[in-house]
């Protein structure tokens, strides 16, 4: 009796569905969707503190992934060097070396090239939680003395985004590159809340949203600080300029700087490189750490392995948190709530160059990711190429 009298006060104070959000942008949407909610939970302001937190830990994972995504290197194809006895440019390696982690030798003096990679990433996951089946739970009443909850909102979220990269270098000696990257997007959200409350259902809330611009420019300096036989040392600065909307999640909204240092040895046919650096400014300051290795099978074609790893200082972990009703006595209300301790993800990316004519080289590879965290695809291809107009 006492909880039928509990469930028609639940019943009585349900609000009808909500209409289809006409919001603009990204961020509106995403926000309209995880902040509204039909379940009587007793603490609006509690409710809506937890739901705006989530809302800006999805949207931040959303353009760390696409704001501050990784390009290919800039000295990723061929790298010359003067020979002073013919006067003449002679390769100096030989592979094409990794995609996504950087080499400590540049192109050479006067070497330039550009290129193109087009990726294709199809977000299904958030913290490990399926974002696509309606299983993601972002609210709910449940009785302490039963197993799942009689009154639950669900959010079926559909993320994609097609991100096509311009990437251009320049040697402007031996030992010192210049280069810039532009990232260019097309992303799709579709999203739609449903309430359940006893087994019948209805959906709450329906929204989507499109949004086509370039993300942060990317600005790319390297400098070699050593060459030996078989081993190098360098140092590069990457400048990211806030040139992406905002409000559409495709820029961070700020500047950052990233520092890092790059180690590269190399034997006949395989190469071994490892970068490490620290970004400050932009959503977050993170650290960067990656090693490749890439093995050229013959002179035209080389194959390469690559580990990707980014921890950010900004909340991330979304987990469930339950908290007793305030007025409904032996009921307990479950809310999403970020972690306060940082985002760790990690990639594994096997690719393969082939040098398909002259100085045509073309690029593919696929992002794996071996960890969890924030919000990620089951994996992303990538397809381009690079020109080598020396």
């Amino acid at each position: 009796m006492k909880k039928l009298l509990l469930i028609c006060v639940v019943v009585w104070s349900l609000p009808g569905p909500l209409p289809v959000c006409a919001q603009s942008t990204v961020s509106d949407v995403l926000n309209f969707l995880v902040t509204n909610q039909s379940i009587p939970t007793g603490s609006v302001e509690r409710d809506r503190a937890a739901a705006q937190a989530t809302s800006d830990t999805i949207a931040r994972m959303l353009r760390t992934n696409l704001a501050t995504l990784p390009v290919s290197t800039s000295s990723g194809g061929f790298v010359y060097r003067l020979d002073p006895n013919l006067g003449t440019m002679e390769r100096q390696s030989a592979s094409f070396g990794p995609i996504f982690v950087e080499r400590s030798a540049g192109a050479g003096r006067g070497a330039a090239s550009v290129g193109l990679t087009i990726q294709h990433v199809r977000f299904d996951s958030l913290d490990g939680r399926d974002l696509r089946n309606g299983s993601l739970v972002t609210t709910a009443n449940q009785f302490a003395d039963e197993t799942q909850p009689f009154d639950v909102d669900r959010l079926t979220l559909a993320i994609d985004a097609d991100v096509a990269t311009l990437h251009a270098n320049l040697g402007l000696s031996d030992d010192t590159e210049f280069g810039a990257a532009l990232p260019l997007v097309a992303l799709r959200v579709d999203g739609t809340r449903l309430n359940t409350y006893r087994g019948r259902s209805f959906t709450q809330a329906r929204a989507s949203a499109r949004a086509i611009g370039v993300a942060d420019l990317l600005l790319h300096f390297k400098q070699t600080a050593f060459r030996g036989e078989g081993a190098a040392l360098a140092a590069a600065a990457d400048v990211r300029l806030p040139t992406g909307r905002e409000r559409d999640l495709l820029g961070a909204g700020s500047a950052s700087v990233r520092i890092s240092a790059i180690g590269s040895m190399e034997r006949r046919q395989l190469s071994a490189d490892a970068n490490v650096g620290l970004t400050m400014g932009g959503l977050a300051r993170e650290w960067n750490y990656s090693g490749a290795l890439a093995a050229a099978v013959t002179a035209r074609m080389t194959w390469t392995a690559e580990i990707v790893g980014r921890w950010m200082d900004s909340p991330g972990a979304i987990g469930e948190v339950a908290l007793p009703h305030p007025t409904l006595v032996g009921v307990r209300t479950i809310r999403l709530l970020p972690g306060s301790t940082g985002t760790r993800m990690t990639f594994f990316s096997p690719g393969l160059k082939v040098n398909v004519s002259d100085t045509w080289v073309l690029v593919a590879n696929v992002m794996v990711p071996l960890t969890k965290g924030g919000l990620t695809a089951p994996f992303t291809p990538l397809v381009g190429f690079d020109y080598g107009l020396q």
